[in-house]
């Protein structure tokens, strides 16, 4: 190639290239091979009481909108598939954006499928046996949001969400079981929301110290052509501390609540956004929700890492309706492996023991 410039240059009356300037060439050549994002392929089983057994398959790409921004986190795409024994199928695309150095982020999420489950009811008490219905329940739902940064690393903003749904029983009424409204047999829901963010972590794959807080409300109405109309509120607080070489003490704690006609798949529930691990999704559920947890986690050599966990939580239909012994605890442990280690992802199995069991949780990111 220096033989090839020399002789360009010697028959236009030029100089030949130095050495630091075919330096210069290779170095901007090889920027440009560089790649842009990382690519991200995780199949993940599942094993419920309440859907079955089954596997999603995800794939997500992280990214930099911008390369020459560096106050924007990565950016994430994503596609997912997932079927289980039970009949339940679905599939989803979505993504979160950062750009404008970190001025703004936007959320959105686009999903159709059918799910065949168990439901546990509301307001189930712990310790005592769980009844029962199957159901099938499907439908198409859209979801989005936009925040800003108005300074000191809060975000707020809007959000929208659009859903048809549809539940039936799957087989023949119980005696005293659950029976499904006629409202809710063939519905739409539609809310706008509003959320208020601080991210003060270092990291949004794998912080090591900072915190998360997390404000949210939606507003379901029938002038925005939902059949019931009704409120819901979650705020959400994650910390993190370093806890000596290779390892992080993270807590978090949230608390949920539902007013007004809320449907029955729209109440507060444990086993979602592992709150808490060590429980069916579902299995209880209310108007009222608080979980409380930490975790200790650890990397090994190589692209190995270990977790140990443990929290306490309950539900409820008032908020001055908990009682101490109806209270839900849980632990386990987990293992990691690392799937880019750029932006510090981690495919996750996490084993959880609950009051009513066990669950064995997979992946893709830390729980919280």
């Amino acid at each position: 190639l220096v033989l090839i410039a020399c002789v360009v240059g010697n028959c236009l009356g030029q100089a030949p290239p130095s050495d630091s300037t075919v330096k210069d060439q290779d170095t901007d050549q090889q920027a440009q091979k560089k790649k842009r994002g990382t690519w991200i392929i995780a199949p993940i089983p599942i094993s419920s009481p309440a859907v079955g057994s089954g596997l999603v398959l995800a794939l997500g790409y992280v990214f930099k909108l911008d390369e020459d921004d560096e106050l924007s986190p990565p950016s994430t795409l994503g596609l997912a598939g997932a079927f289980t024994s039970s009949g339940t199928r679905g599939a989803a695309l979505g993504g979160r954006l950062y750009f404008s150095k970190n001025k703004y982020q936007t959320t959105f999420a686009v999903a159709k499928g059918r799910v065949n489950f168990d439901f546990y009811g509301i307001g189930r008490i712990p310790g005592r046996d769980a009844i029962k219905v199957p159901l099938k329940a499907g439908g198409t739902v859209f979801f989005g949001e936009f925040l800003r940064n108005i300074g000191n690393d809060i975000f707020v903003g809007p959000r929208y969400q659009h859903r048809s749904l549809y539940a039936r029983l799957d087989g023949p009424q119980t005696p005293g079981g659950f029976e499904i409204p006629a409202i809710d047999a063939q519905a739409t829901t539609a809310a706008i929301g509003f959320h208020i963010q601080r991210d003060k972590r270092n990291s949004t794959f794998y912080p090591t110290k900072g915190s998360l807080l997390d404000v949210t409300g939606d507003f379901f109405d029938q002038s925005l052509g939902s059949r019931r109309q009704y409120q819901y509120y979650k705020v959400a607080y994650n910390a993190y501390h370093k806890a000596g070489d290779k390892q992080v003490l993270a807590y978090r704690g949230m608390i949920c609540s539902a007013n007004q006609s809320v449907p029955f798949y729209d109440l507060c529930m444990f086993g979602v956004d592992s709150d808490l691990r060590g429980y069916t999704g579902g299995e209880f559920q209310n108007r009222r929700m608080f979980a409380t947890q930490a975790e200790l986690r650890r990397e090994l050599k190589g692209r190995f890492g270990v977790v140990a966990f443990g929290g306490v939580g309950g539900v409820a239909r008032r908020w001055n309706e908990f009682r101490s012994d109806q209270l839900m605890p849980a632990a386990g442990a987990g293992l990691r492996l690392k799937l880019d280690k750029k932006n510090n992802i981690n495919y996750r199995i996490d084993f959880g023991v609950g009051r009513a069991g066990y669950t064995l949780s997979i992946g893709v990111g830390e729980a919280f």
